[in-house]
């Protein structure tokens, strides 16, 4: 049987919860919207959020409260997703094009006042869009001391702050002593997207969360309170997004399970390729990350960069009847765009992703395990 590259984790609860809204008739933006925006907050612990029909009128909503002028310029990241540009498009903005290196596929502070200081000098720049690229948490603290408003878009590394297995133990010891001990969410931009699309962590079947952490930010976001429904998020999609939340941390531990399966077999392709990992922590490694209290790898996907092109790896995995897929095909730079950005287009040839997904039975891990382990 065939392994697909994505499967969406919809179980009992997710289907329970939509047939209830369907059955009330409760379809259009209404009551669970609202509850939507309370559970999220009871996870994320943002001042105020609102919930809309996708991450592109989150990112247009977002450009608006920053009050961006016709002209001005934003930086992206070249490996940002292709609807990126369609916003800042329909909003007369310029994309300022940002690459990555080849261990971290994220913006740093150092990269982007590399592109700070080749624009032209009329150019004036409103903001800084900080992607999440599969799921990789970029240093944003570091990058808001640029003094550029930072919209972080979370949408593939929700649930990093949770607790990983080396901290078990610390966490069950201040729950015996009755201390509840709440996960800190490192989010430092003025605004946040929370994408919840098919193929985002979290999933409503479509649409977004637009939030900010504190009081001062939410006073921009609150003049969209009254926004149009045709922007806000269905009834029935936001009671799927309620249940996805409830089920994250279930989720989350899943695809560690799977990850570690699938490092291992790494271990023994490194010994005969030069098929690499990103690093999961800028600048770091996992152990001086997790000493430091750094936020931790959601494991969104599993990815490796090909010592060579695609070509042969992916043919090999569909005679092993498991489907694969290149990394950044819908990115920018996967449209050929960004000449000025070489490591991201070397990226968008040779980054590859493996299935991984909370639905995998143990067999087909294995199975991709195994493909893994043997690749050319």
């Amino acid at each position: 049987m065939k392994i697909e590259i994505y499967s969406p984790t919809i179980r009992r609860k997710e289907m329970d919860a939509v047939l209830t809204a369907m059955v009330e008739e409760k379809i259009g933006p209404g009551d669970r919207g609202r509850l939507l925006i309370q559970t999220a907050k009871e996870h994320l612990h943002f001042d105020y959020a609102l919930a809309l029909r996708s991450p592109a009128v989150a990112l247009h909503t977002a450009l608006k409260a920053l009050e961006a002028k016709q002209g001005q310029a934003v930086i992206i990241s070249a490996l940002s997703p292709q609807y990126y540009l369609q916003v800042l498009n329909d909003l007369h903005l310029q994309p300022l094009f940002c690459d990555v290196t080849f261990d971290f596929p994220c913006m740093t502070k150092e990269l982007i006042e590399n592109t700070l200081a080749k624009k032209p000098s009329d150019l004036n720049v409103c903001a800084i869009v900080l992607h999440h690229t599969l799921g990789f948490v970029p240093n944003a603290q570091a990058v808001c001391e640029l003094g550029l408003p930072v919209i972080e878009d979370i949408s593939q590394s929700y649930g990093s702050w949770f607790k990983n297995d080396a901290k078990k133990d610390k966490q069950e010891s201040a729950e015996n002593k009755n201390e509840k001990e709440e996960p800190v969410v490192n989010i430092y931009g003025l605004f946040c997207i929370l994408g919840l699309e098919e193929r985002d962590m979290l999933t409503s079947g479509g649409g977004a969360l637009l939030f900010a952490m504190n009081r001062k930010d939410s006073a921009a976001l609150r003049n969209f309170t009254g926004i149009a429904n045709e922007f806000c998020l269905p009834d029935i999609n936001s009671a799927l997004a309620i249940v996805q939340f409830k089920e994250a941390q279930r989720n989350i531990e899943r695809r560690q399970d799977i990850a570690k399966v699938y490092q291992q077999a790494c271990l023994s392709l490194a010994a005969r390729t030069k098929h690499k990992r990103f690093i999961s922590v800028s600048g770091q490694n996992s152990e001086t990350a997790a000493s430091e209290g750094c936020n931790e790898y959601c494991n969104y996907s599993f990815s490796l960069v090909l010592e060579t092109g695609l070509k042969d790896v992916i043919a090999y995995a569909k005679k092993k009847e498991i489907e694969i897929e290149n990394a950044f095909e819908n990115t920018i730079a996967g449209l050929g765009l960004c000449d000025d950005c070489p490591v991201s287009s070397s990226l968008c040839l040779r980054t590859v992703l493996f299935p991984m997904y909370p639905r995998l039975r143990s067999v087909d891990v294995e199975r991709v395990s195994r493909l893994i382990m043997t690749l050319p």
